[in-house]
């Protein structure tokens, strides 16, 4: 696992279970009957309680809708992976040599979401990154082996494939589209509780330098992610993907209402690429950039604290015959805000 910058990147965790069986402590609150028949006598007659508005109502019926229409969607996957150690010491072995111990297995779970009839599934590269073996569980209880077909480590994103009838797809929905404060739903497997729904906002888009992948766009929610989680659907309130679930900043373990989640316009480019050529395809700015910081902007007496600014240039590579410069900044690409380096590189 990648570790973020600072305190944050030491927080940051990987929403994959990658132990089978952890112990799940659900704490339940009891009244005695004693102590129920005393408060009773003493209890006044409640007042009728205030009936919910009928946008409240609405809103319930529109949750419950999405994730009755999302969960078939939704799967379990669970890996193993072979993993080989070396002894700690290598005291009093001749020539330095270290022991390896024998190969162990270690078995992990995560989430996909099927995005075509006809069998793949979505879901991170670190779910299943080096996995000799792959189960997938469907909603409907049905289990099928998993081939992993392709992955993509710079965006955490790889592909499965069942061969499977009566599958029911997720929709792609526009990521771009996206603003904060509006409502989704994140459907997972966490601590191998399956097809959980949680409820929440879109907290921001674009966050990046977060410390995961390569190439980072995410998008952040409030929406609780947990262990197991990861390659879960994040949905809008129509039932759209518009995100994988991936990862969440915790000091815990465990959600403390910061998740993240990969783009679903970035994750699908990624898949369809992975689908025609095996990679993923990715321009070539030919230039080092660098984030605009308080500082540089004072320096170069800029009115915004935002853009990329061109540090480096290689000889006849695509930024110098675009005409760019050491010390330009740029602020907009293809019609779109370039508030940061990172959003440059994922542009292009």
């Amino acid at each position: 696992m990648r570790t973020a910058s600072g305190s944050a990147r030491r927080a940051m965790r990987w929403a994959a279970h990658k132990q089978i069986g952890l112990p799940l402590f659900v704490a339940l609150t009891a009244l005695g009957l004693g102590a129920a028949e005393g408060a009773q006598k003493h209890a006044r007659v409640p007042s009728a309680s205030p009936s919910a508005s009928p946008s409240l109502l609405d809103l319930q019926a529109q949750v419950k809708a999405t994730a009755t229409k999302t969960i078939p969607s939704v799967v379990n996957i669970a890996s193993t992976v072979v993993v080989r150690e070396q002894a700690f010491s290598d005291e009093g072995l001749p020539f330095g040599l270290i022991p390896e111990l024998p190969p162990r297995r270690q078995y992990g779970q995560g989430s996909g979401v099927i995005v075509s009839a006809d069998g793949y599934i979505i879901t991170n590269n670190h779910v299943v990154a080096d996995a000799i073996d792959v189960d997938v569980l469907l909603a409907d209880r049905r289990q099928f082996k998993g081939r992993v077909v392709a992955t993509d480590p710079k965006t955490d994103v790889a592909v499965v494939k069942i061969e499977a009838r009566g599958l029911s797809p997720a929709p792609w929905g526009d990521s771009s589209r996206l603003a904060v404060g509006d409502f989704v739903l994140a459907i997972g497997n966490p601590l191998g509780l399956n097809q959980t729904v949680t409820f929440g906002i879109v907290s921001a888009v674009g966050r990046a330098d977060v410390g995961i992948a390569d190439y980072e766009d995410f998008i952040q929610t409030d929406a609780p992610i947990n262990p197991g989680n990861s390659g879960g659907a994040l949905v809008n309130i129509k039932g759209e993907l518009i995100g994988i679930n991936t990862a969440i900043a915790s000091t815990t373990g465990g959600s403390v209402g910061v998740g993240f989640a990969i783009p679903s316009n970035m994750a699908k480019a990624a898949m369809q690429s992975l689908l025609k050529t095996g990679r993923v395809i990715r321009g070539f700015l030919g230039a080092s950039t660098q984030d605009v910081t308080p500082l540089l902007g004072k320096l170069f007496k800029l009115p915004d604290v935002k853009g990329a600014i061109i540090t480096d240039l290689m000889p006849k590579g695509s930024a110098e015959k675009a005409g760019l410069r050491r010390g330009d900044v740029v602020v907009r690409f293809d019609g779109k805000d370039v508030v940061e380096a990172g959003r440059l590189r994922n542009l292009i």
